[in-house]
This record gives C-alpha cells, sequence and structure tokens, in this order.
C-alpha cells in the first residue's frame, strides 16, 4: 500500500518520507545522519574562521598540529615564539661535527658554501677561530638536514600558511669571544631588509641553539611586538670598532620602544620568528664560541619577488650583488654583471616541502 508523502522537520531541515515503508526509516536516520554531519561542518567552517580572524601573523596549529593556540597567541602579540628541546642532542651533534670538518679542512667544502671570517680575525688561517659563520647551507648535504628537518617544518607551516615551503636563507653562526673590538656585536635589525619577498607575513625565521645561549656569550634580544611596525631604514652603524660586513641595523629607533628583552636558549631550543621582527644580538664575553644554526622559510604558493630598485633596500642589495659576482658567474656562468638580486635569491632558495607554486628558484 503506498503512503502519501509526509514532510517532517528535523533540526530546522525538511525532510521526505518516501512512498516505500520499507525503507523510509532508513532513509530517515541517513538524513538525520547527514544533517547532523552538516551541523559540524558548519561549526568547524565557523570556528576556522573566527580563528583566521584572530590571528593575522599565524595561519594553522601547524602540520599535525604542532603548535597550540597559547603559542599562537604568544606570536601574535611578541613576533616570535620559543620551542624548547626541538631537536635533539644527536642532530645537534652532527651539525657541530660537520662545522668543525669544514673549519679544519677535513671536509673539502663545496664552492657554493660561503664561510666567512670574524673581522678581528680575518687575515689569520681558516680553522674553527676564525670562522664565524658558513652561509648557503644548501650546497652542504649535512648541514642542510636542517632546513629541511620535519620537526622545524611541521611548525613553518604554521607561519607561511602553506605546506609548500622554500628555504631562503640559511647559516651556521659561530659568534667568536670578543678581542676588545666589539664586533662580535650584530645591531638591531630586521631581517626582512634583506629579502626581495612579500608579504612578509607568510615568511619565518628559525634560530636553533647549539649550545646553551646566554647573555654572557651574546644570545638573541628582540624587541617584542615590533613585528606589528614597519620595515625601517637600515645602514651600518657608526660604532668604535667597526662591524662586519653587511651587518647592516636600524637607521633610527627614536620611533621605536625599546623593550628588548633577551633570549637565552639550551641546546635544541628552536625560535621561530617574524621578519619584521627587531632583533640582535651582543658581544660575547666569554673564552668560548657560541654556536647556532638558522633558517628563513617562505610559502612558496603565496610569496613572491619584488623590484628593490628605489626602495630603502636598494643599498644593501648594491653590495650583497657586488660580494655574490664572483660566485654567482660560478653558479650560472656568463657576465656575472647581468645577475640582479633576485636571481641571487632565486640561486639560493631550495624547495624543502611541498611544489614550487611560484617559480621561486632556479634549481
Amino acid at each position: 500500500m503506498l503512503m502519501n508523502r509526509l514532510p517532517l522537520t528535523f533540526f530546522g531541515f525538511r525532510l521526505i518520507q518516501q512512498q516505500c515503508p520499507s525503507t523510509s526509516s532508513t532513509l530517515l536516520k541517513m538524513t538525520m545522519i547527514q544533517s547532523l554531519n552538516q551541523r559540524k561542518f558548519l561549526s568547524t567552517a565557523k570556528s576556522m574562521a573566527n580563528s583566521n580572524e584572530k590571528y593575522r601573523f599565524s595561519f594553522t596549529n601547524g602540520a599535525n598540529g604542532k603548535i597550540t593556540n597559547e603559542q599562537r597567541d604568544f606570536y601574535e602579540e611578541n613576533g616570535y615564539i620559543l620551542v624548547k628541546k626541538l631537536l635533539t642532542d644527536q642532530d645537534i651533534d652532527r651539525y657541530w661535527q660537520r662545522f668543525q670538518d669544514l673549519a679544519t679542512g677535513k671536509v673539502q667544502p663545496n664552492p657554493l658554501l660561503l664561510l666567512q671570517r670574524e673581522l678581528a680575525t680575518a687575515k689569520q688561517a681558516i680553522h674553527e677561530r676564525s670562522l664565524y659563520k658558513v652561509q648557503e647551507l644548501y650546497a652542504d648535504d649535512v648541514l642542510f638536514e636542517y632546513c629541511c628537518h620535519p620537526s622545524v617544518l611541521d611548525i613553518v607551516e604554521a607561519f607561511v600558511g602553506s605546506p609548500n615551503i622554500l628555504a631562503i636563507h640559511s647559516m651556521l653562526i659561530n659568534k667568536p669571544p670578543d678581542l676588545g673590538t666589539k664586533s662580535s656585536r650584530h645591531p638591531l635589525h630586521q631581517d626582512l631588509h634583506y629579502f626581495p619577498m612579500r608579504p612578509a607575513d607568510r615568511i619565518v625565521g628559525t634560530w636553533t641553539a647549539m649550545e646553551k645561549i646566554t647573555k654572557e656569550n651574546g644570545c638573541l634580544s628582540a624587541v617584542p611586538g615590533s613585528h606589528k611596525g614597519e620595515h625601517l631604514e637600515h645602514d651600518y652603524p657608526e660604532w668604535e670598532g667597526g662591524v662586519n660586513k653587511l651587518y647592516y641595523g636600524i637607521k633610527d629607533m627614536s620611533n621605536v620602544v625599546d623593550n628588548r628583552v633577551h633570549i637565552e636558549m639550551e641546546r635544541g631550543d628552536c625560535l621561530f620568528f617574524h621578519p619584521l621582527l627587531i632583533h640582535g644580538s651582543g658581544m660575547n664575553r666569554t673564552n668560548g664560541f657560541r654556536k647556532a644554526i638558522s633558517c628563513h622559510y617562505a610559502s612558496s604558493t603565496d610569496c613572491h619577488y619584488i623590484e628593490i630598485e628605489g626602495t630603502i633596500q636598494e643599498k644593501l642589495a648594491k653590495e650583497i650583488v657586488d660580494v655574490y659576482h664572483k660566485r654567482a658567474r660560478t653558479i650560472i656562468g656568463g657576465d656575472s654583471d647581468t645577475i640582479t638580486y633576485k636571481d641571487l635569491w632565486r640561486m639560493r632558495s631550495r624547495l624543502v616541502r611541498g611544489e614550487d607554486k611560484i617559480g621561486a628558484t632556479i634549481f
């Protein structure tokens, strides 16, 4: 016997009981489940929308929920978070040994790996005590493992807003004891001043302690909340004793509330920070060296290159291009005078997760 169509209402959804009585209850249950699932979906979507409205400087909780909402809140307000013991002692030991092997000549460095000497020891033969920085870690398989470390990238994803991630700048810093020249200082600066990529909110830096780092051996200091401000003009500071090459600092701090904090770290701790965060480091007042390894990342989905000419970055860009002319000729051949600042950054950038959606790299 056929039944008439009977309209029903459940949680605001209009249901139609089908003509066949043997299937009507099953269809009703299926429709109820479907409506509940839709309500859950709408609730989740609303929650995500509210979350996106709350956060400007982070986009998710990272791959597999690696950071908490409390950590996102702290980053939103201060421009950085410190994640304790993110890397293991085994990780750090491996990077440390590689640095020593490179510094002592036990391992022949790739020509693309940039070994930099500290100003005060520039005339000495290269060894661990004269080498203060190794850059372009993509050129060394062991050191580049840091840039590709899953524990690091899972958190990076929260701040670049994409699973498609580029490593755009990487280095290992071996801050030497200060010899009275005060050249081991790094002036307060914003890392974005070095980068020809935007938007800033899709870029994040990481800085990992390879040993205990304190005020005495030159820990990082930062101005909390300064990431909410503008990109400021930079230049070499007028310091007695000089400053290391390319160590630019903010030219005028008069409009910046200098409420800096010192960020002391234990071995394996990792700092994640916004590229507009004002930060620097003091002198190493100990007799030992202070080691840290660092990488900056950008979204390969959302970032793009900008033209530097005519901007406050132009002076620094020209100086960096001059430094890299010979190295660039080695990389791509031809007349190095034709190489632009953008070319240099495309050369040094490497895809470390996902896909390169913007053609940001050459290799």
